[in-house]
């Protein structure tokens, strides 16, 4: 349905937009079939390589692709007020409307651009984004407890080894005392994405790094990723959970398996197993790739869940509907049932739809104070 609904919505841009145009048949065909091809490049990679997540193809061929489907997208949405704004005005009028040449340029060359700036703002180093979030009985010594959130890297063709020295760079930059990275850290296998995941040991944080699977570390075979992540430095957690200390005060520290797990015959999230002997009265976070489960970790008695995977929708206005996939967790801070949970907009974004508007990607910066 998905390539469905991409190949309806070009044939809707081709024939509104593109057809009407005053120029030669041969030329409008041959845009036309570039626009299906490109549009279509998800299912193209999941026919070459086997999956839509890791094309193997140079950086700037992806963003290429990526710039000329988010034309295609902002055309769809212009081309579709236009309509819409001719019919009101045609039945007002009570004659046909006829949109002239000038103003489908025009058209074009705002989509054109929006997809240049959208993408340009998907696979820069992410900014800084400072916060502080009120944890309840959080002992004294954890007060002002500084911790990045980084998820969805998506390491790929598109963010390669050099954006990951500098966004590791950065983080290290912020002297946090934790660093957490809540999954989709890779597309690719092992072999592909060597140089790109190295950049992550070089990650430093006083309590150290701590991460968990996302959906897509399944995708690439699961246990090989952790083992990795293991070699590079990072604290794998499974199902389970680590405990800080500062004096006699603790904070627990726990993850849970992706939900796609199971897909795999790999164990499911478990937050009850995650906390199982975790210390009595010392408040709990809980790294959750998805944020769809908060309300289970609430009940569980976690008192922080931090997750990734909606990217924030990526564009302004998308967020209802990555809502209905996610419990209705997209982006932001939400109570949920006495619990705090934070969804991250995402350290980057899956290279198959690298586009943001008014979503910027964040290097999240946590600072923790009693409720």
């Amino acid at each position: 349905m998905f390539h469905l609904f991409k190949a309806l919505l070009c044939l809707y841009v081709v024939t509104r937009f593109l057809w009407p145009m005053p120029w030669p048949k041969w030329l409008k065909a041959l845009i036309a079939i570039t626009l299906m091809v490109v549009f279509q490049h998800s299912l193209i990679t999941l026919l070459v390589f086997g999956t839509m997540f890791s094309p193997e193809v140079p950086r700037v061929m992806m963003i290429a692709v990526n710039w000329l489907a988010g034309s295609i997208l902002f055309l769809a949405i212009l081309q579709l007020a236009v309509d819409l704004i001719s019919l009101v005005t045609a039945a007002i009028r009570r004659r046909s409307i006829r949109v002239p040449a000038f103003l489908r340029y025009a058209v074009g060359v705002i989509a054109l651009s929006t997809a240049a700036f959208a993408v340009s703002q998907a696979i820069r180093v992410p900014p800084v984004k400072e916060m502080e979030i009120r944890i309840k009985n959080l002992p004294p010594e954890f007060d002002g407890y500084r911790m990045i959130q980084l998820t969805d890297l998506h390491l790929s063709r598109l963010f390669e080894a050099p954006w990951a020295e500098q966004t590791v760079a950065l983080a290290n930059a912020q002297n946090a005392d934790l660093i957490v990275l809540t999954g989709d850290l890779i597309d690719g296998t092992l072999q592909a994405r060597e140089k790109d995941i190295a950049p992550l040991a070089k990650l430093r944080a006083k309590d150290g790094v701590f991460t968990i699977p996302g959906n897509h570390e399944y995708h690439f075979g699961h246990d090989g990723w952790m083992a990795k992540y293991q070699q590079l430095g990072l604290t794998t957690i499974s199902n389970g959970h680590v405990v800080l200390s500062r004096g006699d005060a603790k904070l627990t520290i726990a993850g849970v398996n992706d939900v796609n797990a199971t897909r795999f015959d790999l164990e499911g999230p478990d937050v009850t197993k995650a906390l199982a002997g975790a210390p009595d009265g010392a408040p709990v976070i809980l790294l959750d790739h998805q944020p769809r489960n908060a309300r289970v970790s609430a009940a569980a008695g976690a008192d922080l869940q931090l997750s990734g995977h909606t990217h924030g929708a990526m564009i302004v206005g998308f967020d209802r509907l990555v809502a209905r996939f996610n419990n209705g967790f997209v982006s932001g801070l939400y109570d949920v049932d006495g619990m705090q949970l934070y969804v991250n907009n995402g350290t980057a974004l899956w290279i198959g739809f690298a586009l943001r508007l008014g979503v910027p990607s964040e290097l999240t910066v946590i600072t923790l104070k009693p409720a």
